[in-house]
Parts: C-alpha cells; sequence; structure tokens
C-alpha cells in the first residue's frame, strides 16, 4: 500500500500543478482588470517640480541656465580618450612633483616620498555645460562647468627614521567652476600666446584618506578640516581675480615683436656682366627679409660700372633670424622699360654670429634653384658685410599685459596736447543699394585720413591705424566716422555710396585714455564698426 500510495500521491502532485498551469495562463491571457488604467504622458514642461526632482535627480547645468551650451561632444571625447590621458597627466605630475617633493622634504627629516601607484581611475571628469563670453578684446573667455567622481588609486610612500608609511588617496569628487581665457588671440598655431585659468567660486573637494589601511577621514573632526583647509588653499591662489598663467608661445613670436636688428653695408660687385648694348650696365642692389611685410631697401644707382663700389649702410627690423633670410637682388636700371635683374642670392639670419660683423663675398645666380644649369654661368660677385645686434631681454617687453599698457607719444609732440590713435578693426553687416567695396573715411578738425577698400564684403577687416597730432585734448570733439562703398565699374551713376556714419564724442577717450569698441551707423540696418582709440601723452 505504502508503494501505491506514493505513486498515486506523486501522480496527483503532477496533475495538479500542470492543470493550475494552464488555468494560470489562460487567466492572464483573456482576463484583465477593469480598474487598470493606462498611464497618462504629459510634458516635462507640464510637470511640477517634485514630479521633476524624482525623474530628473540631476538637472544638467544646460537646462536650467540656458546661456550654457552642452558639450556632449566633449565628454564622449574624454571618455575614449581618457586611457590616454589617464598616463599622460599621471606622468606629467610625477615629472612635476619630483622637483618640489626633493626640496621640501628636507625641511621635515623626510628620507624619501615616492609615488607607488599613481592613476587617475577609469572615470573621466563630466562637463555639464559651458559658457562662452564675446568681447571686442583679442581673447575667448569659457566658464565650463566641471564634476568629477573619480576612482584613482593613488599610493603615496613616506620613509622618514628609518619607518616606512603608506598613504592612499580614494574616491575622489571634485566639483568646480574655473574661467578659462585664451589671450591673446594670434594668427599663428595654436593662435592663442597664453592660458588664464581662474575659479569663480571655491571648489567642492572630497576624498578618502588612508594610512595603513585606516581611513583618516573617519576620524571626527578631521573630515571637515581637511575639506575647509583644501578650499581655502585652493582659493587663495586661483579664486578670481587671481589667476593661474599658462604660457603658451614665446611673446616674441606670438605678438610678432622685433627681436633685434641687421645692420647690412652692401661694399661692391665685382665682374658683373653687361646687359646694355651701347655701353655698360648700371647696377644697383636691392634688399629685403622674406617673411616680413617691410618695404625693401634699394642702393644708389651706379652708371656705366661693372665693378661698382657702394658702401652704403641699412639697418632692417628682424623678427625670427630662426626662420628669416636676407634675399639681395641686382638689377640693371634702364631709364625706360622694366629694370632687367642680373643676379640673386640668399643669406640665412640663422648662419650669422650675435654682435660680430660677417663680410660675404657670394656669387650671383640666376636662380634660387640649385640644379638650375643657368647657375653654372658667371655672373659676377657681390660683397656685403653682415652685423645681427639681437636686443637684450630687458629692452624687450615680455607679457600681453605689457602691450597693452598705452605708449607715450613720440617726441616732438606740442606741450598739453597729445597723439590721437584710431585703429580700425573691421565691420560687421554692412549693406550697401548698389554695391558694398567699404572703406572707413575719418575726420577730425579738419583732417581726415581713409582706409583702403575691399571689395564685396559685407564684414570687412582692416586693421589699419592712424594718429592725429593735437595740440590740446579733444575733449570736445567728435570723430566722424563714416563706411563708404567705391563702385569698381566705371561709370557715374552710384560710384559711391554711404554705408552709415556715427559720430563719436572723444571726452571718454581723453578720460579712459584707450577704447575699444562697436559702433552702430547711422543710416545702416545692421551695421557695426570696431575701432579703437587711444589718447597718447608726452607724460
Amino acid at each position: 500500500m505504502g508503494f501505491f500510495s506514493t505513486i498515486f500521491g506523486l501522480f496527483g502532485f503532477g496533475l495538479g500543478i500542470s492543470i493550475g498551469l494552464v488555468a494560470g495562463y489562460f487567466l492572464f491571457i483573456y482576463v484583465q482588470s477593469s480598474d487598470v488604467e493606462n498611464p497618462e504622458i504629459r510634458p516635462l514642461v507640464e510637470q511640477d517640480s517634485e514630479t521633476l526632482e524624482r525623474m530628473l535627480p540631476e538637472i544638467p547645468l544646460w537646462v536650467k541656465n540656458p546661456d550654457y551650451d552642452r558639450v556632449d561632444w566633449l565628454n564622449k571625447f574624454l571618455e575614449y580618450m581618457w586611457p590616454y590621458l589617464d598616463k599622460a597627466i599621471c606622468k606629467t605630475a610625477k615629472d612635476i612633483a619630483k622637483p618640489i617633493i626633493a626640496e621640501e622634504i628636507p625641511k621635515y627629516k623626510i628620507e624619501s616620498v615616492e609615488f607607488e601607484k599613481l592613476t587617475l581611475g577609469s572615470l573621466p571628469p563630466t562637463f555639464q555645460g559651458m559658457k562662452v563670453y564675446v568681447t571686442d578684446e583679442k581673447e575667448l573667455i569659457m566658464e565650463p562647468s566641471i564634476k568629477w567622481a573619480a576612482n584613482p588609486n593613488v599610493l603615496v610612500a613616506v620613509k622618514a627614521y628609518g619607518m616606512t608609511a603608506t598613504v592612499q588617496a580614494v574616491d575622489v569628487q571634485v566639483f568646480a567652476a574655473p574661467r578659462i581665457t585664451l589671450k591673446p588671440l594670434v594668427p599663428s598655431f595654436p593662435c592663442f600666446a597664453q592660458i588664464n585659468v581662474s575659479l569663480m567660486d571655491k571648489p567642492y573637494v572630497d576624498f578618502g584618506l588612508k594610512l595603513i589601511g585606516v581611513d583618516l577621514m573617519s576620524i571626527p573632526g578631521l573630515y571637515r578640516f581637511v575639506q575647509e583647509l583644501i578650499k581655502d588653499q585652493v582659493a587663495n591662489m586661483y579664486l578670481w581675480p587671481k589667476t593661474l598663467e599658462v604660457p603658451i608661445m614665446d611673446p616674441a613670436k606670438a605678438f610678432n615683436r622685433p627681436v633685434g636688428l641687421l645692420h647690412v653695408k652692401v661694399l661692391r660687385a665685382m665682374k658683373l656682366r653687361k646687359k646694355d648694348l651701347l655701353g655698360a650696365s648700371d647696377p644697383y642692389v636691392k634688399l629685403k627679409l622674406t617673411e616680413s611685410n617691410m618695404p625693401s631697401k634699394k642702393t644708389t644707382v651706379k652708371h656705366k660700372n661693372l665693378n661698382p663700389e657702394w658702401n652704403e649702410e641699412f639697418k632692417m627690423v628682424v623678427k625670427d633670424p630662426q626662420s628669416q633670410a636676407l634675399e639681395f637682388l641686382v638689377y640693371d636700371w634702364d631709364k625706360v622699360g622694366k629694370h632687367e635683374k642680373m643676379g640673386i642670392n640668399v643669406i640665412p639670419l640663422k648662419d650669422l654670429p650675435r654682435d660680430e660683423p660677417k663680410v660675404l663675398t657670394l656669387d650671383l645666380l640666376k636662380t634660387m634653384d640649385l640644379n638650375d644649369p643657368q647657375n653654372e654661368k658667371n655672373r659676377g660677385q657681390l660683397e656685403l658685410e653682415l652685423t645681427y645686434k639681437p636686443f637684450k631681454e630687458e629692452d624687450m617687453q615680455k607679457g600681453y599685459e605689457e602691450t597693452q599698457t598705452l605708449e607715450k607719444a613720440p617726441e616732438g609732440t606740442p606741450p598739453g596736447g597729445g597723439l590721437l590713435v584710431v585703429i580700425v578693426h573691421e565691420g560687421q553687416d554692412l549693406e550697401g543699394k548698389h554695391h558694398c567695396n567699404p572703406s572707413v573715411r575719418l575726420i577730425l578738425r579738419g583732417e581726415e585720413r581713409r582706409t583702403k577698400h575691399l571689395k564685396k564684403s559685407r564684414d570687412p577687416r582692416w586693421e589699419e591705424e592712424f594718429k592725429f597730432v593735437l595740440e590740446e585734448p579733444p575733449t570736445n570733439d567728435k570723430l566722424h566716422v563714416e563706411v563708404v562703398s567705391t563702385s569698381s565699374k566705371l561709370g557715374l551713376l552710384h560710384g559711391k555710396e554711404s554705408l552709415g556714419y556715427v559720430q563719436i564724442s572723444l571726452s571718454d577717450v581723453v578720460s579712459n585714455r584707450r577704447i575699444n569698441q562697436k559702433y552702430h551707423l547711422i543710416d545702416s540696418k545692421n551695421g557695426q564698426v570696431q575701432l579703437e582709440l587711444q589718447w597718447r601723452t608726452a607724460e
């Protein structure tokens, strides 16, 4: 009986389970509750604040502040590049920390401090948004909001008195809002000379600190003390208006400043070839520095002379002796027609000694192509004496801020007066009824200045400077600025057209010494012109 009862029991249990599953399935599929309603879908703008807080525990900054832009592309870039950035940043941090540690540890009788492990972890910082400011100066200002909840592994071994202790930093959180300024913007890669970084608010810093496996931050009072200490120390160094300045480019190259003078003395030429059919040649020498906008220098013409002597001296401003070269050409002067080239050659400035005269005798070539067979012909020689004198460091401006200081008026300026400098930078949204070839016309006290006209440009850039010497400060004067378009076609109809004008009171320029701003043009729909005005005195 016991055996059969067990068999029947198992059979009944299995049958009951099967029937229950089939019945439950059909009830679930075919029987629906009548009191269940479809969820109501509403836009986020119609939700109340409490619902939004439950749905979005952390609202991005670009949602709360419309002047912040999304930078998802930057976060995606950091995500992919972080493994490589982690190694590069850690290596740089070690290189920077080593000399600082070596200088500081003797003060505390510590034998050594070494990084046993240094990694920033697998989580990159996140940019919550970025605000960009547009100014009339040559600079770019950005204010990103950065949050970084990291899992770094920083293990430092400190050895003192024959004992070694290990300190580990873990679970770092940093929230910061820095202001990053790229200035000045220059036409040389990477297009800015300096990075200035400052903090707009005290940063939030949180981390764990373990000593021999014990969490020091769990000690009562120590956590808050360390956190406030770090905030205050960082704020004292970098809280705005204090800044961290990171130079990117050499100031001389960034601002395209002169770094020296090249003294050139053209001595003589020998055995020049005869160019004129009825007599000897009439040679002169033309000198020019490569990569320079300065006009070329010319010697006098020596008529009917194949072995002329000049002994004439010239001074040329050098901006980059490593890349610039002195190019000289010898021409045969003709009273009628084009002057004929007699020969050419080039001297790289990097080959010249500093502050020492060097006499060179160079062959004249047909072209600068060394493989040109025409260069094998004898065209004569030119003898020069060259002396490159670099400026001393104390004679050169060293920073961007110094370039912003106003120069003094030159000697000869009337006493009590000064020099008004007007720099015409650019125009925007200029419109003409018949043509738009704009130039700027400046009128002050009857004196007129004019920029070059640019063809077919609604957003022209001139970057031209004009100077007015005045016997007294122009406190009651106005500068008349007019943008004029000149037709590029010949004809009497619509030859000139005014694109707008503005009258600028100069009293503010005298008070502030410098103004750089955009002015809306009268009689123009949207036209603007950007001018920089400076008032320089001899004092």
